[in-house]
């Protein structure tokens, strides 16, 4: 399914645009479809989406797209100073992946950081280990330039937001999916919002065991 980009670009932010702020909730797109497996989740597949990636990992080491190639990726742009739309899309992650059927493994799960003046590969190393998250999961930062580079590469978008009320002076607005890459590196198909761990993990057994 291809799609012009201005077009496929306005359709995601549509399903994703949010703030991680605690009025999360009512900014979220009312209409937006699930995923899940009852949907067709693998109607979600276009070539516009996941091109190359060039970031550091949380131990501070350069990785390209390559690093992630020959299994299943599962792909979220967001920061640790997120207060509840980020933990709480990685804890329903893990919960997926604990309801997939036995002997299947889950896929390499990637937390972009879209906020690389306060996310170190240091700070990501501690974030990345919260019990409830995935157990894979990998934190990947870089340069402002980087980090804009492969959400483009994504169409995720992203914006600094001045709030006073925080201690940290600023939050961050960005695209709330997860992107389900293959072995290849070509996305197979995204969750929103509203997806739950039963249609995530429901979608991940179709994929994994095909």
């Amino acid at each position: 399914m291809t799609l012009p980009y201005r077009t496929l670009a306005a359709a995601l932010g549509v399903l994703a645009a949010t703030a991680c702020t605690p009025s999360d909730t009512t900014s979220a797109p009312a209409k937006a479809r699930s995923g899940g497996a009852q949907s067709g989740c693998l109607s979600r597949s276009y070539p516009e989406i996941g091109g190359p990636i060039s970031l550091v990992n949380d131990k501070g080491e350069a990785v390209t797209e390559d690093n992630f190639k020959g299994r299943p990726a599962l792909i979220y742009f967001g920061f640790t100073y997120c207060p509840d739309v980020c933990p709480m899309t990685l804890v329903s992650v893990a919960r997926a992946y604990k309801m997939l059927p036995d002997g299947l493994e889950p896929p390499q799960t990637l937390l972009i950081s879209v906020d690389p003046e306060r996310d170190t590969p240091e700070t990501l190393a501690q974030y990345v280990t919260t019990a409830a998250f995935p157990e894979n999961l990998v934190g990947l930062t870089g340069t402002k330039e980087q980090v804009r580079a492969a959400a483009d590469s994504f169409i995720a978008d992203y914006s600094r937001i001045d709030d006073d009320s925080s201690s940290a002076g600023y939050t961050m607005d960005h695209t709330s999916l997860l992107y389900l890459m293959d072995e290849d590196w070509k996305l197979k198909t995204f969750f929103t919002h509203e997806d739950t761990s039963e249609t995530i993990a429901a979608c991940l057994a179709e994929v994994l065991e095909d």
